[in-house]
């Protein structure tokens, strides 16, 4: 294993305000600092009562609050689960269950549109020059589709599209243009075959997680020294960076060393991509805790374009590549060792495995409406939150496939 990372890891560069919790020798901070410019105020018509708690009476909480939790709102979970702004959306998600973005086939349909590659999400078509991204309504889990969430490509395209433009000074990007809500049409570029993945947390359930090693006795992960003493979904004293190797079916836990060893990339190139990935993180969950959320955890892909740079690619913060939870209720739960508030697809998979066996059954059941309706909520609950703008649901009946077709026909012939 690699020697520990410590000179690319970013400490918190503000005194963290709450030492409430704490483990042996760890300072602990369950509230970052602010991002330095107060949440504009006058925005706040523009997502009416998501939170019941803030939206309604910021002004005459906004002292306290200044004193207290450093400008953050208190999102809380039964917001999320009864808000009059769910109600107002619903219809325009029921309405939606008839003209969702399953699959797509814009070789078929876009002139100059040359192959196309299926992700689980993403559907990718070569255009020459350009690749043409596509995030559809696809939901996985278990290494599969489980279903299709109405609106669920228009969260993932449009909050991606927001991080890349908040992250320009940390690092350029591949994005060109977005002609569609569901589209982004990106530079070409030599995907790096590493996926680099940020943690501020010890969490997470699955084999790889980082919570599931350390519980194991490990304490050496991917180059980095993990001290004694801690306990699930606690802090770290440092966010740290695991890179996986991207493997045709999983991904492979990987040290620094040993990326420059196989000839994945260059010393200098980690270096740079590792450095980058540390910032756009740190700047992810400052603005993340200043909506009222704490990003947990995160990956990131960059790409070699044809000058030479590192672009960031892919896809940034989304819900289906980070961890969100509910800041306000965090600090509480964590002392009464409850798991954190989050707003995420858990429940889906939940009820899935109760249904049948997701890993090897080969027709999986139909996930019920009431399901699908919530988790669609749930992904635009959170765009909202993240980009503290208001989800465009306004949909025609013309069908998402034709509409996303005609749109990317006109940019890409405006490219030519």
């Amino acid at each position: 294993m690699a020697e520990c990372m410590r000179t690319t890891l970013n400490p918190p560069k503000t005194p963290l305000h709450s030492n409430k919790i704490s483990a042996p020798k760890l300072s602990f901070s369950s509230s970052f600092s602010s991002f330095g410019t107060k949440p504009n105020s006058s925005n706040s018509n523009n997502y009416p009562r998501i939170s019941l708690s803030v939206m309604s009476n910021k002004n005459q909480n906004q002292n306290q609050n200044q004193n207290h939790h450093h400008h953050q709102q208190h999102l809380s979970l039964d917001a999320v689960i009864s808000s009059n702004r769910k109600a107002e959306l619903l219809g325009d998600i029921k309405g939606s269950l008839s003209n969702r973005l399953s699959e797509t086939n814009l070789h078929l349909t876009v002139p100059g549109l040359k192959s196309k590659t299926r992700g689980k999400v993403r559907d990718i078509y070569d255009g020459g020059d350009y690749l043409v991204l596509v995030t559809t309504d696809r939901q996985s889990a278990f290494d599969r589709i489980l279903a299709s969430i109405p609106f669920k490509g228009q969260v993932l395209n449009e909050t991606s599209l927001w991080w890349f433009d908040q992250t320009r000074h940390i690092t350029p990007n591949a994005v060109i243009s977005s002609p569609d809500k569901n589209v982004t049409i990106a530079k070409k570029c030599s995907v790096i075959p590493v996926e680099f993945v940020v943690r501020g947390f010890v969490t997470g359930s699955t084999d790889t997680s980082l919570w599931t090693v350390y519980n194991k006795g490990i304490r050496n992960y991917c180059g980095n020294a993990l001290p004694d003493g801690l306990v699930k979904n606690q802090k770290l004293p440092a966010n740290i960076l695991t890179p996986t190797t991207k493997a045709e079916d999983h991904d492979v836990p990987v040290t620094p060393d040993e990326i420059v060893k196989l000839g994945l990339m260059t010393e200098a190139e980690f270096d740079e991509a590792s450095r980058k990935a540390l910032r756009l993180f740190e700047y992810g969950q400052r603005v993340a805790s200043e909506h009222g959320l704490i990003l947990v955890d995160t990956k990131y892909e960059f790409g070699k374009s044809s000058d030479d740079s590192i672009l960031l690619i892919d896809e940034v913060h989304t819900p289906d590549s980070s961890r969100y939870w509910i800041a306000h209720s965090y600090e509480e739960r964590f002392q009464s060792g409850l798991e954190p508030e989050n707003v995420d697809k858990e429940f889906l998979r939940l009820w899935f495995k109760d249904h049948c066996n997701p890993y090897e059954d080969e027709v999986l059941p139909d996930a019920p409406e009431e399901l699908i309706c919530e988790l669609a909520w749930r992904y635009i609950f959170l765009y909202e939150a993240i980009t503290k703008s208001r989800f465009d649901v306004s949909s025609t009946k013309e069908p998402i496939h034709d509409r996303i077709s005609r749109n990317v026909s006109s940019a890409l012939s405006a490219l030519q």
